[in-house]
């Protein structure tokens, strides 16, 4: 397995003209079309209509754009290899309708402070998995990823912010969510709290670490606003691009890959394919950062003993298979995702978490009521009222911070303080063995948050 160490600024790294789309040729003749095919025509379906006068952000992630990790579309060191040219991204037909913003746009968002008493740091590794070939473009012969690292650290004089992605990243989601009316790289504008390769901090074996994996088509960074706060509360958190399974990922030589699982997803097996690669990368990923070879400076920090994993979406689904495919990891969460890979007869015995918006309750959520019934550890059914699918992200944040209507009740900065508190309330229980209350019962300070029960069909 090879690798490249920590790349300071690698994830703003520009690629060569023409690479925007970059990969091998045949990535490149059937990546830069279209979005999603049959499936996510099916779930973009109501899109267009409801984003009148709508930006994009506010649907990143919404049930409508969602597949395959949305509950509806179920119910129903090595140096990289180089770059070679493909399809320009002026090219692509966007996936929705384009949506126009309002004729005045601030310039930049920013994330809320982290609520912890840690500062943060955070940087970028490039990782080589030369054991398996690329599922999604087999002529590919290793499995490349992007990860990002946020953790306690140092508070340094002068150091500067990590970019929340990178400009190319930013304009090939936009141009893909049929955005206008804005700067492509609006999104990596977007001011972050963590300081860019700070100095980690901590005792040895010290950290219990978190994995994140974003939702389908999405960048890794629209989870910034939660690992941001969980770093500053004494947690390691690595987050996953799953290269070809966005509209783009930055590499450190220049390239940007496409979304290749989107020529494919229309597939019967699709969904538990896609898991099922995630659950690899994320097993990886731990062996980089736990092996005997870490590939970051401050491994010796992470205690092996106290993994756990939280996703969104396809990433909430990707949560559950992980755990089932590596002991490593002790308990998991869904946010808003279907689930596809089977649980044994035997059951999970393993704490997991479901936490959705308001479709994902009992009656609405067929793959979850499957799935509650095989769980046989400690386990939650929790669903925030008013929220939508991107409501456990950072888009809906930044939706409002552009003065963008969404369909959400919850505003963007109380949906991310309810996901935080509630996210990290579940990995100080079972990582940290402090008791939480706050799951156990309904909250009066996060009324929105419902506790579910599949007897009564009801969650309340």
């Amino acid at each position: 397995m090879d690798h490249v160490t920590e790349q300071e600024g690698a994830a703003a790294t520009t690629p060569a003209s023409g690479d925007e789309y970059g990969g091998a040729d045949a990535v490149a003749a059937r990546s830069g079309r279209r979005g999603p095919r049959a499936r996510g025509r099916t779930l973009r379906g109501g899109l267009a209509a409801a984003a009148a006068g709508l930006l994009a952000l506010a649907a990143f992630a919404s049930p409508a754009s969602a597949a395959p990790g949305s509950e509806s579309a179920s119910s129903a060191s090595s140096t990289p290899e180089p770059a070679t040219a493909a399809s320009p991204a002026p090219t692509t037909a966007p996936t929705t309708a384009p949506t126009t913003p309002p004729t005045t746009v601030p310039t930049a968002a920013s994330l809320p402070a982290p609520t912890g008493p840690h500062t943060v740091g955070a940087t970028f590794l490039y990782l080589k998995d030369t054991s398996r070939p690329d599922p999604w473009v087999p002529e590919v012969k290793a499995r490349e990823l992007m990860v990002s690292l946020w953790y306690p650290a140092k508070k340094p004089q002068g150091g500067r912010r990590a970019p929340y992605m990178t400009p190319q990243e930013s304009e090939a989601l936009l141009r893909r969510e049929g955005v206008t009316g804005v700067p492509f790289d609006i999104l990596s504008r977007t001011r972050t709290n963590a300081f860019l390769d700070a100095k980690p901090t901590g005792r040895r074996r010290g950290l219990p670490l978190v994995v994140l994996s974003p939702g389908y088509t999405k960048p890794r960074s629209t989870l910034t606003g939660l690992a941001e706060d969980l770093a500053s509360r004494g947690y390691v958190v690595v987050g996953i691009d799953h290269t070809y399974e966005n509209y783009g990922t930055s590499f450190p030589d220049g390239r940007v890959t496409p979304c290749a699982a989107c020529e494919v997803d229309d597939g019967p097996d699709f969904g538990r394919k896609a898991v099922e690669g995630r659950a690899a990368d994320v097993s990886f990923v731990l062996d980089e950062l736990t092996g005997r070879h870490p590939k970051w400076r401050g491994a010796s920090l992470i205690d092996p003993s106290r993994i756990g994993m939280s996703g969104q979406s396809l990433g909430g689904a990707s949560a559950l298979a992980a755990l089932l495919k590596d002991d490593r990891i002790r308990a998991g969460i869904d946010t808003d995702g279907t689930t596809y890979a089977p649980i044994p007869p035997s059951g999970l015995a393993k704490p997991f978490m479901f936490f959705g918006s308001e479709g994902h309750g009992p009656g609405g959520a067929p793959s979850w009521e499957r799935d509650w019934k095989l769980l046989t550890g400690w386990k939650r059914w929790l669903v925030l009222a008013g929220a939508e699918h991107a409501s456990f992200t950072d888009l809906i944040l930044l939706a409002d911070q552009f003065g963008i209507e969404h369909r959400t009740t919850v505003p963007g900065a109380r949906s991310l303080e309810i996901t935080r508190r509630y996210v990290r309330a579940f990995f100080d229980l079972h990582l940290n063995g402090r008791p939480q209350p706050l799951l156990d019962d309904p909250s009066a300070r996060y009324p929105e948050v419902k506790h579910c029960s599949t007897d009564t069909r009801t969650c309340a």
